[in-house]
């Protein structure tokens, strides 16, 4: 069975720093995309970042400079690394991963659960 796991997420003040990490098991032919979402309370869920399996990547304009996501192919894992966090960021953070998998046909979007990050003033 696959699955994603994120771990990382806190509470933390204002001008902290986290990281999130975001790993995958299971049987998996192949990873394409991995990236984070995040959706604070009453809000949408909108994406943060996310990485190409060629390195590309591709922020949110609020977290530009801020963020930054890398992965680690051999361990098929995606992070998060939030430098100067601000209340604004509190949210559920989840993570994402495309993927090819012999359980379904294709490229398909597996989630985590996700991960809280707290953000105090």
């Amino acid at each position: 069975q696959v699955q994603v796991v994120e771990s990382g997420g806190g509470l933390v003040q204002a001008g902290g720093s986290l990281r999130l990490s975001c790993a995958t098991s299971g049987i998996i032919i192949s990873i394409n995309t991995m990236g984070w979402y995040r959706q604070a309370p009453g809000k949408r869920r909108e994406l943060v970042a996310r990485c190409s399996s060629d390195g590309s990547t591709n922020y949110a304009d609020s977290v530009k400079g801020r963020f930054t996501i890398s992965r680690d192919s051999a361990k098929k894992t995606v992070y998060l690394q939030i430098y100067n966090l601000k209340p604004e960021d509190t949210a559920v953070y989840y993570c994402y991963a495309r993927m090819l998998t012999p359980q379904r046909l294709g490229l398909n979007d597996y989630w985590g659960r996700g991960t809280q990050v707290t953000v105090s003033s």
